[in-house]
Parts: structure tokens; sequence; C-alpha cells
């Protein structure tokens, strides 16, 4: 059953490949949605998938590239979006 997850990380997650990896990652995993940069130094996801691709994906997100420096991350569940690929914005 496809689920979906709203994903705010905090840390040292801009500019050491967080959004690219995250990508690359949910690619592997059949995760879909979408990584962007929020003004605070934080990326914020929504990611969508079965509940076991939706785990993996969280737990890569807590520790993120080997750059990041992942201090904090908030999550919760969304509705689905119906999401047809995993996709970098701004």
């Amino acid at each position: 059953m496809r689920k979906g997850f709203f994903i705010q990380v905090y840390g040292r997650v801009q500019g050491v490949g967080f959004r690219y990896g995250a990508m690359q990652k949910a690619h592997q995993l059949g995760v879909t949605g979408y990584i962007h940069n929020k003004v605070n130094g934080s990326v914020y996801i929504e990611a969508e998938g079965e509940h076991e691709a939706l785990a993996s994906f969280l737990d890569w997100c807590k520790e993120g590239p080997s750059g990041a420096r992942v201090q904090d991350v908030q999550w919760g569940e969304v509705p689905l979006s119906n999401y047809k690929s995993f996709s970098v914005r701004g």
C-alpha cells in the first residue's frame, strides 16, 4: 500500500549533494516525489512509495551523503499526490 511522507532534514544539508543523492536513492527504491532547499538551510521532501521503500528512504535521509551532517529529521504522513517520478526542485 502506497503512502506519502513529508520529510524535513536539518543540519549541513545544502551544498553537499543531498538533493541529488536523495534523488538517486529514491530512484533505486522506486520512491516518487520531490526535494528542494528551504531558505532556512534545511531540505524539504515529499516522498511516496511502499512502506518498506519509504522506511529505507527515511533511513538514508537520516544520514545523507558523505559531506552532510544531519542534525534532525522531522517527518509525517501526508495525502498521496500520485507523483510520477522523483525530482529536484529549486
